[in-house]
């Protein structure tokens, strides 16, 4: 049984990534599964996922770690981190866990010293950040009909928008409308109201925000301006973070999400208005695996 590695684990309402690493944090293995997040699925599904993510990373040995860490989407409160210790306890007894959120993954792995400000910005969006003494705060993630203003659903439910306003004339004409009626394979804008309120998923319509990035690089300027405001929205809640934690100077910031990390204009509208409202983020780490950050953080307990 091998005892001298750590297990670090990213869980999400899509998928699962665990990786063990040796003390120093070379990844010595990494598995994926399906979804954990247990307020979505349920606590047994969760653990089966989780078991299933190890399994996979492990390659078939025989784990008791020295050290674990789990970062999960739905486990900021104490009442669902019991929940997880559950099965930490069951699979891994006497063996020091830390068991917090996702986002607190993304600035472990993409902040120098653990401190800083994470942006997630995916299908939905928050910021959250830590100062050096280890006081929080965090803005928006409040959920698609609240907030998560700058996500892929924002700039996917804009773009549906823009199409409706362009087509009775209430707004200018857009490449956007061709484009989102071919890539659903509909005839006409009319459809799209039996589409969306029907068939559409969130993710669905979170989807188009690559979309609406492509016809913005054709030149499209309503697609350009959607995404020029969702790189304002997620400023907006950066310097909102900053304010709380009273961030001054260089400030550490990890960028995690399909949105930031692979939307070059709404990544670009969003360090212009950075830069605008006085803050200064240095350095700006683009955080592709936040599992690494779980395991940054499993390192700390050895």
């Amino acid at each position: 049984m091998d005892n001298d590695v750590l297990i670090g684990i990213d869980g999400g309402g899509s998928k699962t990534t665990a990786l063990i690493a040796d003390r120093d944090g070379n990844i010595l293995g990494r598995g994926t599964s399906g979804p954990s997040n247990y307020l979505v699925i349920g606590a047994e599904a969760a653990y089966a996922a989780l078991d299933a993510a190890v399994e996979a990373a492990a390659g078939g040995r025989l784990l008791r770690p020295a050290a674990l860490c789990l970062g999960m989407a739905g486990a900021a409160r104490p009442a669902d981190q019991a929940v997880l210790r559950a099965w930490t306890d069951a699979c891994y007894p006497g063996v020091p866990v830390v068991i917090t959120h996702d986002a607190r993954l993304v600035l472990a792995a993409g902040t120098p010293e653990g401190w800083g400000i994470a942006v997630l910005c995916g299908t939905g969006a928050m910021v959250y950040g830590e100062d050096q003494h280890g006081q929080v705060a965090r803005a928006d993630g409040w959920g698609y009909l609240l907030g998560d203003d700058g996500s892929g659903y924002a700039i996917g439910r804009a773009a549906l928008r823009a199409v409706a306003r362009a087509t009775d004339g209430r707004g200018p004409q857009t490449a956007l409308t061709e484009a989102i009626l071919e890539h659903w394979s509909l005839r006409q804008p009319q459809d799209l109201i039996g589409h969306v309120y029907k068939s559409a998923q969130r993710t669905d319509i979170a989807a188009l925000a690559a979309l609406v990035q492509a016809v913005a690089l054709q030149g499209d300027a309503v697609a350009e301006a959607i995404l020029q405001a969702a790189g304002r929205e997620l400023a907006i809640s950066v310097e909102a973070v900053a304010r709380c934690l009273a961030l001054t100077g260089a400030i550490p910031c990890a960028l995690t999400g399909s949105v930031i990390l692979k939307g070059q204009s709404v990544r670009a509208a969003f360090v212009a208005a950075t830069v605008e409202r006085g803050l200064t983020l240095l350095p700006l780490t683009p955080v592709h695996e936040p599992a690494q950050g779980a395991i940054r953080l499993a390192r700390a307990l050895v």
